[in-house]
């Protein structure tokens, strides 16, 4: 059995071996392994000159490029933890995660305010001048994201495990699919936990690491041509926008070296799926569901989702099973909710500051997903518990009727919400960001064949501003809120 190494070990391991291969590419400028390895012994010093010590939690609140990741791992070789925030968080909630964190400093730039020392890559630089190999530790938590919650207060996911490199068994799970012979581009946003771990990922197997500012359907395709990307990571949101590209604009680039395209974060409607698939080949095409804390996580590939339209695959690691109202575990085909836990005799996976964990007896606990098991027992997920409408005493699943929406051709993104209804208890409302030409009328038209009546919106909201944000997530309930409290 390999024994693990600390995630800076294994970077000057890298740099060692391949010190000339380029590590990162962002916008700007490309990085190689060597001066990688010995930018981020800089940035350790630096950072130990501004108080930052083993086992400390260090908030990162930089935009997207190599920056990011060369605080990680000045981070890291102090024996230290990331806390990544995003670098447009309004202050006041900013200083609520930098509470909770209790971080020494604040790595960003000028234009995020702080009440701590806040200091930018370039200031860590300056700071020291010796970029020698710095001594070994390891961080005792490997990560820690930050969360919302569903009380509105920000809550912190410290990580189960250290800030270690084990060599994975194979190209599963563990590595993404990523070796160092890959070009992985990464068009999401570091402060989410997705592209955080999967950018990782591909620095630590040695492949070359492709960040994007952020995410641009049309500049996502030319990167891929432009650097012959063998991996990427997606959330539906961009693989829509990406799809509505017109014909000639996806066909200008060529994406032929993809062999691996991940999608994950939120539900993807079947449409989209199988569209990409039918454009990359069922090979190419990986999706992953399971949450930030890592309890579990389900893996399909492409050619099993056109066996199981829908699914969201097998369980892959950890447990899970649908649970009914009585507590029951229900048999496959029974809708219920979707309970998790940990694989036997394994440590925890994380740890919360700021919210207790709500574990139900033996372990089990539930991210809010509705869903089901199949025989062959692939899940296939119908939306969020709290996310759920109550119809007239039918049950309403906001996902179903997005994804009808978001299928129209004019339609970019879409969020469908429950609001107060005398007759029916709750009616149902489309809010929808749309494509110049869109119309209400069309729209009714188009779900007319699509969706039972009782699931079709009874009012519309056409919006400018995007529904999601850049990892594809949206929050229906906040949504439901401003609209309530603006109508009265």
């Amino acid at each position: 059995m390999v024994e693990p190494v600390s995630l800076g070990a294994r970077l000057s391991a890298l740099a060692a071996e391949h010190p000339d291969k380029p590590a990162i590419s962002d916008h700007e400028r490309t990085v190689s392994y060597r001066e990688l390895d010995r930018r981020t012994n800089r940035i350790a010093r630096g950072l130990e000159k501004s108080g930052v010590r083993q086992g400390d939690l260090v908030t990162i609140g930089l935009p997207n490029g190599i920056g990011f990741i060369e605080a990680a791992f000045g981070i890291w070789k102090v024996g230290a933890t990331p806390q990544p925030i995003s670098h447009r968080l309004p202050a006041a909630e900013a200083a609520a995660v930098m509470d909770l964190a209790e971080t020494p400093i604040l790595i960003a730039g000028a234009g995020m305010a702080s009440t701590r020392p806040r200091l930018d890559v370039p200031d860590l630089l300056a700071l020291a001048g010796d970029d020698a190999p710095v001594l070994d530790r390891t961080a005792p938590v490997w990560k820690a994201p930050t969360s919302g919650g569903s009380t509105g207060r920000p809550k912190l996911i410290l990580s189960g495990s250290p800030g270690v490199y084990t060599p994975p068994e194979g190209e599963g799970l563990g590595a993404w699919k990523i070796t160092a012979a890959d070009t992985a581009i990464v068009p999401g946003p570091l402060y989410h936990n997705g592209p955080f771990i999967t950018s990782v990922a591909a620095v630590t197997q040695g492949a070359h690491l492709v960040i994007m500012p952020r995410f641009d359907a049309e500049e996502t395709l030319k990167a891929i041509d432009r650097h012959r990307a063998t991996w990427i990571y997606l959330v539906p949101t961009m693989m829509s926008r990406i799809w509505r590209l017109p014909a000639e604009t996806r066909a200008a680039c060529d994406v032929g070296s993809l062999r691996t395209a991940w999608h994950l974060a939120a539900p993807c409607p079947p449409w989209l799926k199988e569209a990409w698939i039918d454009w990359l080949g069922p090979d190419v095409v990986m999706e992953l569901y399971g949450g930030t804390e890592g309890q579990a996580a389900t893996i399909i590939t492409g050619a099993e989702w056109l066996a199981h339209r829908g699914s969201v695959g097998k369980v892959a690691m950890g447990e899970m099973k649908a649970i009914g109202p009585d507590g029951a575990t229900l048999p496959p085909g029974e809708i219920g909710e979707i309970f998790m836990r940990r694989a036997p005799e394994t440590p925890p996976t994380y740890a919360y500051r700021g919210a207790e964990a709500r574990v139900m007896e033996g372990g089990w606990e539930s991210l809010g997903d509705i869903g089901w098991f199949d025989d062959d027992g692939y899940l296939y997920l119908a939306d969020r518990r709290t996310d759920m409408i109550l119809v007239g005493g039918s049950n309403v699943y906001p996902a179903e009727i997005e994804s009808a929406l978001d299928e129209h051709p004019l339609v970019q993104s879409s969020a469908v919400v429950g609001l107060p209804d005398d007759d029916l208890g709750n009616r149902i409302h489309a809010i929808v960001q749309p494509w110049p030409g869109l119309t209400e009328a069309a729209l009714r038209e188009h779900l007319a064949s699509r969706l039972v009546t009782y699931k079709q919106p009874r009012s519309y909201e056409f919006v400018e501003e995007n529904i999601r944000d850049d990892a594809g997530k949206v929050r229906r309930s906040q949504l439901r809120e401003e609209r309530i409290a603006a109508s009265k």
